[in-house]
């Protein structure tokens, strides 16, 4: 199971019992998905909780997802927003992948959020491109980057262009399980990881800070 990097599985436990209980769609997802030989790329419980409290600070109504995998922070996220906002809540979740969304479609119809989801399978650059060219720019509350590593640059401006002024963008995976501190791995992946981290502490349009939540997690909040 996926969990927060250094965490020992005492204090995992110890967050799953202090933060408020899953949704039983959200246990379900995250069960599965353990027995999958790709487990580690989902999210971890306390990190999707952490995630819905961030959309309840941002009273977010409108986000976007790039990289959705079996769904479990696109239905964290959307639990959220439509609680908040009803069916006027708006996630948009890019994957191209039918056969692990498919599974993520499952949870989402259990947990009734379904119809607040729009799944767009297609390479993440066109939908977003997609949306910015149709007037949505500044459209929406919060995205999330769970994605290729290499085209977080791409996905960085793109994200940044969707956001509200005081909107959020998160990606994952920035530490890397530790591998950005280590000299020798100069692979493409972790190379590009270490460009964006670069990147947003020197950009003015955002404040930004990188945290150890997940495996890393680095917030941009959009000037």
């Amino acid at each position: 199971m996926s969990s927060s990097l250094g965490l020992t599985p005492e204090l995992v436990a110890y967050l799953a019992s202090a933060n408020p209980p899953e949704h039983p769609a959200l246990v379900r997802c995250r069960e599965d998905t353990r027995r999958m030989t790709q487990s580690a790329m989902q999210i971890s419980a306390e990190q999707g909780a952490f995630m819905q409290v961030l959309a309840r600070i941002l009273n977010a109504k409108r986000t976007f997802e790039v990289g959705v995998f079996t769904g479990y922070s696109t239905l964290a996220t959307a639990l959220t927003l439509k609680e908040m906002h009803g069916r006027a809540a708006h996630v948009l979740a890019c994957d191209v992948s039918e056969e692990w969304t498919t599974k993520a479609r499952d949870y989402w119809r259990e947990a009734n959020v379904d119809d607040v989801i729009e799944l767009v399978i297609a390479p993440a650059t066109t939908t977003l491109k997609a949306r910015i060219a149709a007037g949505q720019g500044g459209a929406y509350d919060l995205g999330f980057i769970d994605a290729d590593k290499q085209t977080s640059a791409a996905y960085y401006e793109a994200g940044l262009e969707l956001l509200r002024p005081g909107g959020v963008l998160l990606f994952d995976n920035v530490l890397w399980a530790g591998r950005v501190v280590d000299p020798a791995d100069t692979s493409a992946d972790t190379t590009a990881l270490r460009a964006l981290a670069v990147k947003a502490k020197a950009d003015p349009r955002v404040h930004a800070a990188m945290t150890n939540i997940g495996d890393g997690l680095l917030i941009c909040v959009k000037k």
